[in-house]
Formats: structure tokens, sequence, C-alpha cells
């Protein structure tokens, strides 16, 4: 019998279970066994051929037969693929299994183009270092996306060695979570391997893709969960903290305790990509005092009965949440419109109402002024 028709039952002792074989990719790729293709994992992606790991070995395919015009059905880490059998040279990805998870953001360009960064991933931890000021913003901004993959975010709070004062440390854990309602927050000093028991634990079952900044501590993170010195490392620059992105591809890890990682090279640019249900978990407790307000469509700037703004004013929530929050929908709405002439029709009457408001408002208050 061959490795890739063995029954279902048997998906656990398959040799590619380490990878996160199972038994429902089992059953979705039974027509692919069927025609003699091999199951197999993309480890990595690059110059249009991969790697991918199969139940004979690691082998090299070219991507020629599944390149679509749709970028986000390009090729990626993480991937579960049919490769052509053992003998076929050159050796091709025939075809791609459906995506349970996936982390997209737009592209840098600013365009309404998403980039697939990992696929069939179960955690996403969010890599931010403790050697620089915190951004808050952008860890909102990672989780927002984090949350719409479809996978658990993590924060990782990384470098905690730079940070001896436990007082200071307890203030900004507090703070990050503040920024991230649902969300692990663990602080880790990887050169002396301080929180690493708690991370793996938390990832060491399913698929986990690392992301973050360049110089925030990834590839050093990721070396200490595999176990040794997979990925090359360099100092981040003294003058601002920053890397020098000693990653340059996604790679797939097996780690020693189960489970694999998706190291990534750093994130400058992280624009959001139809990511209103992402936000929306972000930020929670927002959107539950939305629910409070007295217009179903407030705002949340100047209408009366406000609840998010009566909170923001009582001290229950930071105005920096708020301001955040408004920055992130606005630019999801802007996104979204590119892509959607519904959304950006409905985008347009919504400014016209504005406006004609904020208008009538002006006359108004000169009225009483005369």
């Amino acid at each position: 019998m061959h490795l890739s028709s063995l029954p279902a039952s048997s998906a656990s002792s398959h040799p590619l279970a380490p990878y996160g074989w199972d038994a429902d990719w089992e059953a979705e790729f039974a027509p692919y066994a069927e025609q003699g293709l091999l199951p197999g994992r993309v480890v990595r992606v690059d110059r249009g051929q991969c790697d991918v790991v199969t139940a004979v070995g690691t082998v090299r395919a070219d991507t020629e037969f599944v390149v679509p015009r749709d970028p986000m059905k390009v090729v990626c880490t993480g991937d579960w693929v049919a490769v052509d059998p053992g003998g076929s040279d050159p050796r091709y990805v025939r075809t791609l299994l459906p995506r349970r998870t996936a982390f997209v953001r737009s592209t840098s360009s600013k365009r309404s183009d998403g980039q697939v960064l990992a696929t069939n991933i179960d955690h996403v931890v969010v890599c931010t270092s403790l050697a620089v000021e915190l951004d808050l913003g952008r860890v909102e901004r990672f989780l927002a996306l984090a949350w719409e993959s479809g996978a658990q975010p993590v924060v990782v709070l990384s470098k905690a060695d730079l940070v001896p004062d436990p007082v200071t440390l307890t203030h900004l854990v507090r703070d990050v979570e503040t920024a991230s309602p649902g969300v692990p927050v663990l602080t880790v000093s990887a050169l002396h391997g301080e929180g690493l028991d708690t991370l793996g634990a938390l990832v060491g079952a399913g698929t986990t893709v690392l992301l973050g900044q360049s110089g925030a501590g990834k590839s050093t993170l990721a070396n200490a969960l595999v176990g040794e010195d997979v990925m090359d490392v360099q100092a981040a620059r003294d003058v601002d903290g920053k890397g020098r992105h000693t990653t340059t591809t996604r790679n797939l890890l097996p780690l020693p305790g189960g489970g694999v990682l998706i190291d990534t090279p750093g994130l400058r640019g992280v624009g959001l990509f139809d990511a209103e249900t992402g936000v929306g978990q972000v930020f929670a407790e927002i959107e539950g005092l939305a629910g409070e307000c007295r217009f179903h469509d407030c705002a949340h700037d100047s209408e009366p009965g406000c609840a998010v703004m009566a909170a923001v004013e009582n001290g229950r929530l930071p105005a920096r949440r708020l301001d955040s929050y408004r920055k992130l929908v606005r630019e999801n709405q802007w996104i979204v419109a590119k892509t959607d002439a519904r959304v950006r029709a409905e985008l347009r009457r919504d400014w016209k109402r504005k406006g004609a408001e904020g208008r009538a408002a002006m006359e108004a208050k000169r009225g009483r002024l005369r």
C-alpha cells in the first residue's frame, strides 16, 4: 500500500503527521492519491520553485502549474500540495489543497492586492522587542490580521532581559494586555531561556507562524524553540533597535516537542486586508460599548448619547485605543472599497451625509453667534 493512500485511521502514524497531516487532510487528498501523486507540505518557496516535505523525504518541485492570476492563491509556506511521484524530472506541484487558515496582509504598495504570508496555521506569535519603545498601534494592527486569519494570536515581548526593573516590566506587560484583549501576552528572554517553556507549551501542537519587525528577535526565538541554530542571527542596530533582515524567506521548521514553526522575514509594512472581524476582536470593548450608543450608526465622535465617548471621558477607555480603532476601521474600509463597488457607494453616501451634517452644524453655530 502506498503511503499516500493509508486509511484515515492511520493518519496519526503517517510520516507527515509531525508536520500536521491528519485524517481530514487524508480525505481531502484522496482523489490525488488515486492519480499516484504524493502529498507534501511546502517548507520554503523561492524563484518559482519550492521545497516540499513528503513521506519519502524533502523534494524540490516546480510551481509552474499552480501560478494563478490571483496573488491570494500563490503557493505559500505552510500549504499542503500534491506533487509528482519519484522518477519525474522535473518534478511539479500539481495542485494546492484548500487552506484552513491564512495570514494575509495588503501589499506594501498600498494597492488592493493581498499577500499571503503563511497558511494552515494554528497560532500567530506576534514578536515585539522590549529593546525599543513599544508601538501599541502596531501590535493592534498585527493582532487584527492574526484574528482574521482564523488562528489564535499570542504576543511575545522579546528581549525581556533588557528591562531589569520588574516594576517597569509589569507596566509594559499591562499596556500590551490592554491592547490585546483575549490574547496571551508572554515575556521571553531567549538569551537567558526565560519564558521559553511557557511559549513552547502554548505552541507545541499544530503550526505556529512567527511575525514581527526586523530586530524583534524572531530568528533567535526560532533557534531557541527548535533547539539548534537553524536560522542566521545578527545583532540589531544600536541606533534604532532595527534588524538587518537575516531571514529572507519563510521557512517551516519542525519543533522537537511537537508541532512546526514558520519563521518569516521582518515586516516593515503591515497593511490591513479585509480584516473587519479581526479589528472587531482586537477592540472588543469598543464594539461592546457601541451597542449602548443611542444611534446604531454612531461614529463615536460628537453624537449625543455615545457610550464610547462617555467611556473615554470617564477614563474607562483610553483615548489612544479609540484613536487606533478609528484609524484601523478607516483603513480597512478603504481597502475593501478598492475591490467592492457596493462598499464604495456606501462610503460615498456616508461621507456626503457627514459633510452635510457638519455644514448644518456650522450654520447653526453661526446663527447662534449672530
